[in-house]
């Protein structure tokens, strides 16, 4: 049997910080076979990306340290080597060309204000010694591989120029370049919507095959493991529990931490009463499994009578016919194009109590139609009437007043908390704005949020970059709720957590949903989870309504091949489900 192209063993790294040293790795084994697909799969925070950071050299300088295990490179043209003695002149001889990395956010990873094509060729001038004509020549080819449209486009073109699905073809195409060996992908589908995922799974499959390079693949999701792996690695707390092939893991897992990571993302043919999340299946963090709990789930007989109790009243929100354009800009010397039809005639209601999920592509208007909702942008044209109130009739002091009513949690919590100021001092300042209780009050009306949120009152003093992703989104949700409002968009609230954070918030939507009455419009591209949150569903498609109706019936028997399509591409559907 040939010799692993990649041996890890009893590797450990540990971090350093004014409070001493924290171990992020701890005796971390397994091997990586050349032309193989190896995932692996863990919570944020699990060591998953200290791992491949580890491999690649690139662990902070003077913080992060390996402290104990070897990372043994084979491969041909060069001596076994033990990565994790190599000196840096020696990596950089490794790094790229032999090894190369994918990394999660294309618009991080990328130099703004470098031309695409620009930083793909340094590499290839660097690690091939090609003329800048040459490597301009297998920039334009690499481009043209990975299926990018119009690759002497995006040769000349910004990153802000292109789409997030193009973008992490740009980051694909960089890694693939000089033809390495082995390629580490760390979460590069997180933040993409499930169509382009899958566009980029099965495009990272075929490269794969082509080159027989070896993949190492690191999610949180379990599902996109399962679409393109053929072993597993799972990790918890820089340990690995459980590894093997990705058929037997998945469907026979032993470990109680891979059954609980597999149980938390929603599934699409039953409705657990609430998501399972890691800790029902390993009490108080330890390694051994919880023997009584057991998942509870909705008949549909309660949902149908639920339903018929909701919709029995008069809708909440009605939109009518509603549609935003936006104008190109003019020129002088170019003809005015039409405007383009973000929204186009979108007409739907929402009834109190009720969540609509709202499911689509990114670019398809979801976004753009919960603004014009909230009248954060002026509609083209049509109505919404919240309440019985016309929203497009009202002047800027009515439509403040209105917005204590309707609330708005964003996709990304840290863009959307101030930096600058605490996490009390965020959740404060909308009582503030609207002169909501005296403000010896507003502290005490903090600390009870936080606590409703599932944080502590004395995270009043610390600053968002002080908290988790999942924390960060408790922060903004009970922002939201501090102005007890009766209508709440989600808009992609969770696209961006892991599958155990993210079944927690969606339980605590719930949670909220139940205790307050709330009514929801829920946006996501994902069908899973707005299958498991929505009594009924609207699926967009270049800014128009394609279908809508009750969830199940959508999802079982869907009338429309668009939205056959999302469903398709939903990763891991088959693979059987932890009951």
């Amino acid at each position: 049997m040939n010799e692993p192209i990649l041996k890890i063993e009893n590797l450990s790294v540990a971090f350093r910080s004014e409070n001493g040293i924290t171990t992020a790795i701890d005796a971390v084994t397994f091997d990586l076979n050349k032309g193989e697909a190896l995932g692996i799969v863990g919570e944020s925070g699990s060591g998953k990306s200290v791992t491949s950071l580890a491999v690649m050299g690139l662990l902070p300088a003077n913080t992060g340290i390996i402290t104990g295990g070897r990372i043994v490179f084979t491969t041909d043209g060069m001596p076994k080597t033990d990565l994790a003695k190599c000196t840096e002149s020696a990596m950089q001889k490794v790094r790229g060309r032999k090894i190369s990395m994918i990394f999660q956010e294309p618009m991080t990873s990328l130099n703004p204000v470098m031309r695409c094509g620009r930083q793909l060729t340094e590499s290839i001038r660097l690690h091939l010694g090609y003329s800048r004509r040459n490597a301009a020549k297998h920039a334009i080819a690499m481009f043209r591989e990975v299926m990018l449209p119009d690759p002497e486009r995006v040769f000349k073109a910004y990153p802000h120029q292109l789409s997030g699905g193009q973008k992490q073809r740009v980051m694909i195409a960089m890694a693939l370049a000089c033809q390495p060996d082995i390629v580490i992908a760390d979460e590069p589908t997180t933040a993409l919507d499930v169509t382009v995922q899958k566009t980029i799974l099965t495009l990272l499959k075929s490269l794969q095959a082509k080159y027989g390079m070896s993949l190492i693949f690191i999610s949180h999701d379990l599902g996109v493991i399962a679409e393109i792996a053929s072993r597993v690695v799972v990790i918890n707390q820089g340990k690995i529990v459980e590894q093997g092939d990705v058929h037997t893991v998945f469907n026979s897992p032993l470990h109680p931490y891979t059954k609980g990571l597999l149980a938390c993302r929603p599934p699409l043919d039953q409705r657990p009463l609430r998501l399972p999340v890691v800790s029902d299946f390993m009490p108080s963090g330890g390694d051994y499994e919880n023997p009584d709990f057991k998942i509870k789930y909705s008949t549909n007989a309660d949902r149908a009578a639920f339903h018929q109790k909701l919709y029995a009243g008069e809708p909440l929100l009605k939109v009518n016919a509603l549609s935003v354009h936006f104008s190109h800009s003019r020129s002088l010397f170019k003809p005015q194009k039409p405007n383009f039809k973000a929204v186009d005639n979108v007409s739907f209601s929402v009834y109190r109590g009720e969540t609509l999920g709202l499911v689509g592509e990114s670019g398809c208007g979801k976004t753009t139609l919960s603004r014009a909702i909230l009248q954060l942008i002026s509609p083209h044209n049509g109505s919404v009437l919240f309440d019985g109130k016309e929203l497009t009739a009202l002047n800027k002091e009515q439509i403040r007043l209105m917005r204590r009513r309707m609330q708005l949690i964003f996709q990304d919590p840290y863009s959307s908390l101030n930096p600058r100021i605490t996490a009390g001092e965020s959740i404060a300042e909308p009582m503030k704005v609207h002169n909501l209780y005296p403000a010896s009050q507003r502290r005490e009306k903090v600390a009870e949020l936080l606590e409703r949120v599932g944080l502590q009152p004395d995270h009043y003093r610390r600053y968002p970059h002080q908290f988790s992703g999942g924390q960060r989104q408790r922060i903004c949700i009970a922002r939201t709720l501090a102005l007890n409002p009766e209508f709440i968009i989600c808009d992609e609230s969770v696209s961006a957590l892991d599958v155990s954070v993210q079944a927690q918030v969606l339980n605590l939507l719930n949670d909220l949903k139940k205790e307050f009455g709330f009514t929801y419009i829920f946006i996501s591209h994902d069908l899973s989870v707005v299958h498991y949150m929505s009594d009924r569903m609207l699926v967009m498609q270049l800014g128009k309504v394609v279908e809508y109706g009750e969830t199940d019936q959508i999802c079982s028997n869907p009338g429309q091949e668009y939205t056959r399509e999302l469903l398709r591409a939903i990763p891991g559907n088959g693979f059987r489900r932890v009951h």
